[in-house]
C-alpha cells in the first residue's frame, strides 16, 4: 500500500494548540476513504490511537535553532571528489555519497559488484553530468560518530 503522509501541522488537533520548540507530540495516520490521514495531539491531549489508527509514533517538535546550514552544493562535491584519493576514508566518502542522494544532488543509479565481488554504489549527478561508482563501505560503530561530527564541522 503507497500512500503519502502529510506534514506535522504543527498544532493539536484537540486543543488548536501550536507546538513549541522541542515540546513532545504525537502523530497518528487513519484511513479517510481512499486516502490516509494524519492527526497531530500535544501530550497532554494524548489518550491513546484511535481504534481504527494505521499506525501512530512520538515525536519532538524540532527546537527553534536546530536548522543546521550546510554548505552549498559545490563545497560539498568538491569534498566529494577530494575524498576519492583518501582510500582510508572511503567510508566517509560513501556516506557523503548517500547525504547527496537524500539532497537531490546524486540520483542512485544502482549497486552492483565490483570484479572481486564486492558491492559497489552508483551514482549520477545531473549538475556535472558526471556519473560516480563507489565501493558500499558501512562505517563500523566506532566511526559513525567520528563522521558525523567531521562532516558536521567541515559542512556547516
Amino acid at each position: 500500500m503507497d500512500f503519502e503522509v502529510q506534514r506535522c501541522t504543527r498544532r493539536c488537533a484537540v486543543t488548536q494548540r501550536e507546538f513549541a520548540p522541542e515540546e513532545t507530540f504525537y502523530s497518528v495516520l487513519v484511513g479517510d476513504g481512499a486516502d490516509v490521514k494524519r492527526i497531530d495531539y500535544s501530550f497532554e491531549a494524548w489518550t491513546g490511537p484511535p481504534e481504527d489508527s494505521l499506525g501512530w509514533w512520538k515525536s519532538r517538535m524540532p527546537g527553534a535553532n536546530k536548522k543546521k546550514n550546510w554548505a552549498p552544493n559545490d563545497v560539498i562535491l568538491d569534498f566529494f571528489d577530494r575524498l576519492e584519493s583518501q582510500p582510508q576514508r572511503s567510508d566517509m566518502r560513501y556516506v557523503l555519497a548517500l547525504l547527496l542522494v537524500r539532497r537531490r544532488v546524486f540520483r542512485e543509479e544502482g549497486e552492483e559488484a565490483d570484479e572481486q565481488g564486492r558491492p559497489t554504489l552508483t551514482v549520477y549527478c545531473p549538475r556535472r553530468d558526471a556519473t560516480y561508482s563507489l565501493p558500499v563501505v558501512t562505517p563500523e560503530e566506532s566511526r559513525i560518530e567520528a563522521i558525523q561530527d567531521e562532516l558536521a564541522h567541515l559542512l556547516e
